[in-house]
């Protein structure tokens, strides 16, 4: 059952407004696909890489020490991106580091459909271009399997975070994952989307 056909239920005799497609998503459909589908020579539109996920994630070893920061952390990261962060734990226990193995460590959102699309237009049109001195970012960041990580050093880019209530400095790791099956391809899909890649 979809989640519309569920609200109508729960609402007889009230009309649904259907929820405005993502600007992305739209512009995936219309644009960004058939211009790969030239420029790489696809017969079908199946062919031309898609976004697949876009994974956030905080790393806070210090947690460790003080459990209010991952609280915090969580927080922030659930303002970012709309979605209830999930907790992550230590593999195995580190003791310089004085982790032991369950500590909870980070947190970490996985972004999917609608939310993946409207959280990359924020990323390029409204986090990036607060960066103080931002250049545009490294084009080697691909993994060799199509998919590109980006790290920003602060929480504060984002416009949906209060300033105010931030207690502490949080970076955090955002990877793209698309279907491309080359680096060449990847790149040719995020730079479309228009993120702002080196030459």
């Amino acid at each position: 059952m979809t989640a519309r056909r569920k609200r109508e239920e729960e609402t007889p005799g009230a009309a649904v407004e259907a929820e405005p497609e993502p600007r992305l998503k739209r512009r995936y459909r219309e644009e960004i696909a058939p211009a790969l589908m030239r420029r790489f020579g696809y017969r079908q539109v199946m062919e031309a890489p898609r976004l697949s996920k876009i994974v956030v994630s905080m790393g806070v070893g210090a947690a460790t020490q003080d459990p209010k920061i991952l609280d915090n952390a969580m927080r922030d990261l659930a303002t970012i991106t709309g979605q209830q962060p999930v907790i992550s734990r230590a593999k195995r226990s580190i003791a310089q580091f004085r982790v032991r193995q369950k500590n909870p460590i980070g947190c970490k959102v996985t972004l999917r459909r609608d939310r993946m699309y409207e959280f990359l237009d924020r990323l390029i049109n409204l986090a990036l271009p607060r960066i103080r001195d931002f250049r545009g970012l490294p084009p080697e960041a691909v993994d060799g399997r199509g998919n590109y990580n980006l790290g920003l050093r602060e929480q504060s880019v984002f416009p949906e975070v209060d300033i105010d209530k931030v207690t502490r400095v949080q970076g955090m790791n955002v990877t793209i994952v698309t279907t491309a099956r080359t680096d060449e391809e990847a790149l040719a899909l995020l730079r479309e989307f228009g993120l702002p890649l080196r030459e």
